[in-house]
């Protein structure tokens, strides 16, 4: 497992944002609540994706825009 939200290294290299097809980039630090932490995409969207119990919730109207 990886520090990265206890998120498998593998998981992360081949999932994107279901939005743009972006890279997700794991952050510990997150506004949503209840939340472990946050995938935020990379790519032209910057939506950010929470992470709960070790899964990420890659889902458009769950995302938020990061300031």
């Amino acid at each position: 497992m990886s520090a990265t939200l206890g998120l498998d290294p593998k998981l992360l290299e081949i999932i994107v944002c279901p939005e743009c097809r972006g890279d997700l980039a794991g952050v510990e630090e997150t506004a949503f609540e209840g939340a472990d932490g946050e995938l935020v995409c990379q790519g032209t969207c910057g939506y950010a994706y929470p992470v709960k119990d070790g899964i990420p919730v890659l889902l458009v109207d769950e995302a938020r825009r990061p300031a």
